[in-house]
């Protein structure tokens, strides 16, 4: 069957120039297997014509509150009750404003704030207003009610600039789309991730850290959350907004790290170690900032506490245990010693060294090891690598009954 098949997506189109890559968003729907009905804003229209998307979806394309033939029924609350999901690609600053702000004053946000539909937007902007703090506000705005971001993606846009903004590939939109009506595969389940780096203070200004930014572990614990299990997120010193319906713990250190995780642990079913906890910290934090003085600075460090393997080792060990291995060379052979040395049930490998995924980016890929197999996730946004790992981990918890 298509995986597709019943759906019934409502497409909105808002004006930006890659609004033109919405008709190949509508085709890619339409082949696998979605009815499409296409809402456009006015601005949308400044930038192709209506007559393609009726064409491509079989239905008259609808772009104003003012149309007195639809309107005459109640059109707008017709068509959003008639949706399963509203997709809005692209989704540009003004757009993604007005539905942080809740505002009705054209069909297409009327139409959001009419339906219980879940609600996935795709951005599409110049960098700078992507970057801009007001865009991000209003995007952790969306993201913590419970709306689905996808994209955007990296690289040269219509300005002429190279950056994010880029409207996602229709092929990564759609698979978005089919992996939020994934069945609650986890329901019933608990499930706690730890994500993010340990920041190692040495004195009141600095610290030693890493690279990490958390965005796999805050997906990790959405797609969790999206398939239905109750979910607790311990968070290293980020930034990200709280996935929504998930219970968070704010951390800064390995040793607060652990004393959260080990807490946490006796009422979980799966514990996913995605956090980059750092290996060794300061033997001792100075209570005054270090002055400069000589050419050289030697620092003491010790070994912190290993959470993965504790978690493994606990007496009351959840169910299933999965670690996360970044590697710059020998992943596999790296991935493999640390599942068998630490006792873990799996363990998901990236090469942070390749460009384009890992750290502080927005893609990744994933070689997932088990004692008696392996399953490669391909390159693509961290949020469908989270939902195809939490996908492998429900398959596992199912063989273990």
């Amino acid at each position: 069957m298509a995986p597709l098949q019943g759906e019934r997506i409502l497409l909105g189109v808002s004006g930006g120039i890659a609004a033109y890559k919405a008709a190949e968003v509508l085709r890619r729907l339409r082949d696998a297997g979605a009815q499409v009905r296409v809402v456009m804003t006015a601005s949308a229209l400044h930038f192709v014509g209506p007559t393609t998307f009726q064409a491509l979806s079989g239905h008259p394309v609808r772009s104003s509150l003012w149309d007195e033939a639809a309107e005459a029924a109640m059109g707008h609350i017709e068509l959003a009750r008639w949706t399963t999901r509203i997709l809005i690609a692209p989704a540009t600053a003004n757009t993604i404003a007005r539905l942080a702000q809740g505002r009705a004053n054209d069909l297409l946000s009327t139409l959001c704030l009419a339906s219980e539909a879940p609600l996935l937007v795709a951005p599409a902007m110049n960098r700078v207003m992507w970057a801009h703090p007001a865009t991000q506000a209003n995007v952790a705005t969306l993201v913590a009610r419970g709306v689905e971001l996808l994209g955007p993606a990296e690289g040269d846009q219509a300005c002429g600039e190279v950056g994010a903004g880029r409207l996602l590939d229709p092929d990564r939109i759609v698979a978005a789309l089919v992996a939020s009506t994934l069945p609650p595969r986890l329901a019933g389940k608990r499930v706690l991730v730890s994500a993010g780096p340990t920041f190692e203070d040495i004195d009141p200004v600095r610290f030693i850290g890493n690279r990490s930014s958390g965005k796999m572990g805050f997906a990790v614990a959405a797609a969790a959350r999206a398939m239905g299990a109750q979910v607790t997120l311990v968070a290293g010193p980020v930034t990200l907004p709280t996935p929504a319906g998930v219970r968070r713990i704010d951390v800064r250190r390995a040793a607060q790290m652990r004393a959260a995780v080990l807490a946490e642990l006796p009422a979980h079913d799966v514990y996913l170690g995605a956090a980059a906890v750092a290996d060794y910290a300061p033997a001792e934090t100075l209570p005054q900032k270090i002055k400069k003085s000589g050419e050289t600075l030697t620092i003491v460090l010790q070994r912190t506490a290993d959470i993965l393997a504790d978690v493994a080792a606990h007496p009351q060990r959840p169910g299933l245990v999965v670690g996360f291995a970044a590697e710059t060379q020998d992943m596999e052979a790296y991935a493999r010693d640390k599942l068998h040395r630490k006792g873990l049930d799996l363990i998901a490998a990236n090469d942070v060294g390749r460009a384009g995924q890992g750290f502080e980016c927005d893609d990744n890929a994933l070689s997932v090891f088990w004692r008696e197999g392996r399953l490669d996730i391909a390159h693509g946004p961290k949020s469908r690598v989270a939902r195809d790992l939490m996908q492998l981990v429900a398959d596992r918890l199912e063989a273990s009954r």
